[in-house]
């Protein structure tokens, strides 16, 4: 009998996925691609099932962020898809490598308004790295397999792909690809004995790091490095997992509020070595850090996309090179006999220390910040810290620290509603490891409703929900720019604790700083999916102001 390899899409798609290392899918099924989930019956490749696509496709994006790899998700055509973009946002921002599957109607019916039909190319074209939409099954391999080098090379960052209902069905002879690996972008020998001398030249330099596609080895090069160079390390904003907190070279996180003692190290640096990131609004200060084009100091980007090296700074030394393969050729360079800077390391490390010890009092009986000091000292190093916007991030960001590589899932782009379906994520690659989210009142009910996929799953996180009864970032504006006249920002909210024992969680109510450890360690002990309500007083907007304080200088 003649062999043959005569697959129908859906199989063919499958195949390609687990020929790409893919252990695991997140999805909210649809009919537009029930192939695919019939080829997946049969496969090893695991399934989470979502209750919206967002957070499929959110927790598809904490997936690759946390792998280095493609995080998968399958959503249906129409509103399906429309759902998902959010988390296709997310990882472009964050340069997170990410392939969004989406169904589509059949072929003969595009262009007459078919139900849910909608042009992928136009509505994703503006977001993701690259839409394609696959006609013929015989392509699959060839397209998927670009599908994964678009998402991985350069900058990491989204994929769409859209798949025709028949052409699922259809049954085709195709060649399987291969795994795709990334082509490695590596700096020159010329260019990293260039920075060799500018650092050389330097009396007062401090490194900051950001962008995607940084891995634990690359992290370990780095600390080695700055180690060796005793080197001030900051980090952009939500990327405090690039570099240890607790190690002695930490100078902390350039974000919204950061330590004036930090923004001032930069502001007098006068070399300064930016690798995988770009300086954007929030880390550069709303653009105030640097001059630009031209920056006052020395200024050298290490970025993977050649597009990005001199869009917005005129950099003394550019280099193109991914953080793994710049991390790795840093072991080649020896730091100045005599070190200029001997001490700033340390200077640094202990002005964030003390930052972070320091928890002013706020208004209410729930002191948030001296709480998280307090669990601080419990998490484990390897613990995984989810968020998502709003002004409760100022307390988890200053006053908890993250342990390495891997501990922090935080959307750069401001995306409310992230926190809960990262934690998900998280916990089903890594289900021995400690997983906290934290969300506002606000925030969690954006993508709350996964808290039933933790549940269904058995996944043990742990969610603190900061409930001051109102939009609270929202607020602070409006307070501050028009005081007084509060519209729109109010909320009446549900009791969490007991929306977590409705889905079967364990839930309880958290309205003092005493309070909060016990609650802590009986959700830890309970073994389920868990919901802190944490309630404080809406006074008190940030760890150093109030409202009325916002108001009255307005």
């Amino acid at each position: 009998m003649t062999k043959t390899n005569l697959r129908t899409g859906g199989r063919i798609l499958v195949d390609q996925l687990a020929i790409q290392g893919v252990s695991h899918v997140f999805c909210v099924p649809g009919e537009s691609y029930l192939a695919v989930l019939d080829a997946l019956h049969d496969s090893a490749i695991e399934i989470t099932v979502c209750r919206q696509e967002g957070g499929a496709a959110m927790m598809a994006e904490a997936h690759g962020r946390l792998t280095g790899r493609p995080g998968i998700a399958f959503v249906t055509r129409g509103p399906g898809a429309t759902n998902a973009a959010p988390a296709l946002h997310i990882a472009e921002h964050d340069s997170t490598p990410l392939i969004v599957f989406v169904g589509q109607v059949e072929r003969s019916m595009r262009g007459r308004g078919a139900f849910q039909e909608m042009d992928y190319r136009a509505f994703f074209g503006s977001t993701a790295k690259w839409v394609v939409e696959i006609d013929d099954p015989a392509r699959i391999p060839e397209l998927v397999s670009r599908a994964f080098h678009v998402a991985m090379q350069g900058r990491p960052g989204p994929v769409v792909v859209a798949l025709p209902e028949d052409m699922l069905t259809q049954a085709a002879e195709a060649v399987d690809a291969l795994r795709v690996e990334p082509a490695p972008i590596a700096p020159g020998a010329a260019a990293m004995e260039k920075l060799r001398v500018l650092l050389g030249a330097a009396k007062a330099p401090v490194a900051i790091l950001g962008g995607g596609g940084w891995s634990a080895r690359a992290v370990a090069d780095f600390v080695a490095f700055a180690e060796r160079f005793d080197l001030p390390v900051a980090v952009e904003f939500r990327r405090a997992m690039l570099f240890p907190n607790e190690h002695a070279n930490y100078a902390g996180e350039l974000g919204l509020g950061p330590n004036p003692k930090l923004r001032a190290r930069v502001e007098a640096a006068d070399c300064v070595l930016v690798v995988g990131g770009q300086m954007a609004e929030i880390p550069s200060q709303s653009y105030t850090l640097f001059d630009i084009p031209a920056p006052r100091p020395t200024f050298v980007h290490v970025h993977p996309d050649a597009g990005e090296l001199g869009r917005v700074y005129q950099p003394s030394l550019a280099i193109c090179a991914t953080p793994p393969a710049f991390c790795a050729a840093l072991a080649a360079l020896e730091p100045p006999a005599d070190i200029p800077w001997t001490g700033a390391a340390a200077a640094a490390h202990a002005d964030y220390r003390a930052w972070t010890e320091t928890a002013p009092h706020i208004p209410g009986a729930m002191q948030f910040a001296e709480a998280l000091v307090a669990l601080r000292a419990r998490l484990p190093a390897d613990a995984v810290l989810c968020n998502g916007a709003g002004n409760y991030n100022t307390f988890v960001g200053r006053y908890l620290r993250i342990g390495g590589f891997g501990g922090q899932l935080g959307p750069t782009s401001g995306s409310m509603g992230y926190g809960v379906p990262a934690a998900v994520g998280a916990k089903r690659l890594h289900p021995e490891r400690m997983t906290i989210a934290f969300a506002g009142d606000g925030c969690f009910l954006m993508n709350g409703q996964e808290f039933a996929t933790a549940v269904q799953y058995g996944l043990a996180i742990v969610v603190i929900v900061v409930d001051n009864g109102m939009y609270g970032t929202i607020r602070m504006h409006q307070e501050r720019e028009y005081p007084g006249r509060v519209v729109g920002t109010q909320l009446r909210n549900p009791d969490f604790a007991a929306y977590a024992r409705a889905f079967g969680g364990h839930g309880e109510t958290v309205e003092t700083t005493a309070q909060f450890m016990p609650a802590f360690d009986r959700a830890l002990a309970s073994g389920r999916p868990s919901i802190l309500h944490v309630k404080i007083d809406p006074e008190a907007i940030t760890p150093a102001t109030t409202l009325s304080k916002i108001r009255a200088r307005a």
